[in-house]
């Protein structure tokens, strides 16, 4: 099906900075060609000898033989990676041995064509679930071309291959210094739908020239997924392919870092966390059929935990989400998610805002309450919600957007 353009779609993609050691290729395997559509829908990236890794995945159960393959091959290559490879259309999920012939066979294509170890080779799939590909060399096969045509990447060629139902191309970086050294950072993400993280997000993948130990760049994509990626949702689904992974090659010539705590790292900790919170943003900026932006911050929490499931509970309520869809400012079905979520609060004497307008305070609708400012607020494309639970001193934000019709179609029309 044709999809609407989200109305959040960047006027242009953003310009990223080269990074140093990277190559990449994007061709067209043909995963869209029986919906009628030509485009790349398979990319590979080269990384040099010695680049350190760390990712994060799914916590499902169902999560795909390439998420299986990913966890193993971290563990067995020591963070170490040479080789990325990523399809769109067919997310190789509960598809049984045939799902890990693919991968055998992708992997061998990948360390006879490339020249690397087997285990610092990466695996992603992205797409319908439950379809075995007709050969299991599928992707595989696509090996000798791709590697023909390395190149440093084309970040929105790349971007573009892996996308599903998403309406643009995601994608954030920058540069920085490490210890007088300019380092640099590209991020892309691919994602709309099936959209609520629990350790990564769709599928995201992050490179920069800095030189870090796989511990150290552990440490920095767990810090930064946590407080991005893994605190939005579009409609409280996760992924079987959930996989998001951080590449360091070394090659801006910076000095190894060998600690999270080093101080030199304080400027690249702050450019890859808003690399992560950017990448965050855009994804739930094209949520499935959103036609507006929200930002829910819970305060007065017992714990960051707690504020963070209170956020998730409202940001995941069908009601509330089809409200603002509406313009409908109806603070009830705040209090409504907050005393469902059955984490500790003080009900008489929570406060809720829409926008810096405060709705509803002592346990009813607050006195300076105004409904024409509250539905103003509610019918702008950036919504904000705030709540104080008055129940201690902890915080979270968390991001989602509405929910309208076009979700449905969306949706309903998925595998047609």
């Amino acid at each position: 099906m044709k999809l609407k353009p989200s109305p959040f779609a960047p006027a242009a993609f953003p310009t990223l900075p080269a990074v140093k050691g990277v190559l990449a290729a994007t061709a067209s395997r043909g995963f869209y060609a029986r919906r009628g559509v030509e485009r790349d829908d398979v990319f590979l990236f080269v990384l040099p000898d010695g680049t350190s890794t760390a990712g994060v995945f799914t916590r499902s159960h169902t999560a795909s033989a390439d998420v299986d393959w990913c966890r193993m091959a971290l563990k067995a290559g020591k963070g170490k990676a040479r080789a990325l490879v990523v399809n769109a259309g067919n997310s190789n999920a509960f598809t049984g041995k045939a799902g890990v012939l693919k991968n055998d066979a992708t992997l061998k294509a990948m360390v006879e064509t490339l020249g690397v170890p087997r285990e610092e080779c990466f695996l992603a799939a992205t797409g319908v679930i439950g379809e075995p590909l007709p050969d299991p060399n599928y992707v595989g096969q696509m090996l000798p071309d791709l590697s023909g045509r390395l190149a440093p990447p084309d970040w929105e060629a790349c971007t573009r291959a892996f996308m599903t139902t998403d309406t643009f191309p995601k994608a954030s970086g920058g540069s920085c210094e490490i210890d007088g050294v300019e380092v640099s950072v590209a991020g892309i993400l691919k994602g709309s739908g099936m959209i609520m993280p629990n350790m990564a997000t769709m599928l995201c993948y992050v490179f920069t020239d800095a030189a870090l130990t796989p511990e150290v760049l552990d440490t920095l994509l767990r810090g930064s997924v946590d407080r991005s990626l893994n605190s939005v949702t579009v409609d409280g689904d996760t992924s079987t392919s959930d996989s998001c992974m951080l590449f360091a090659t070394g090659g801006s010539g910076a000095p190894l870092i060998e600690s999270a705590d080093d101080p030199r790292l304080e400027a690249f900790r702050a450019l890859i966390d808003e690399t992560f919170r950017d990448l965050a943003h855009q994804l739930v900026k094209d949520g499935e059929g959103a036609s507006k932006f929200v930002e829910i911050r819970i305060e007065g929490a017992v714990s960051e935990a707690s504020a963070k499931t209170i956020g998730m509970h409202i940001a995941n309520s069908p009601l509330i989400k089809t409200a603002m869809a509406a313009g409908d400012a109806n603070w009830g079905r705040i209090v409504m998610a907050v005393g469902k979520s059955l984490e500790p609060i003080s009900k008489d004497e929570m406060r809720i805002w829409f926008g810096d307008h405060l709705v509803a305070e002592g346990g009813m609708r607050s006195p300076g309450y105004d409904e024409a400012r509250a539905s103003a607020h509610f019918a702008g494309d950036h919504i904000s919600v705030r709540v104080d639970v008055a129940a201690g001193d902890a915080a979270w934000t968390v991001w989602t957007c509405d929910l309208t019709h076009a979700y449905v179609d969306i949706n309903g029309a998925y595998r047609t």
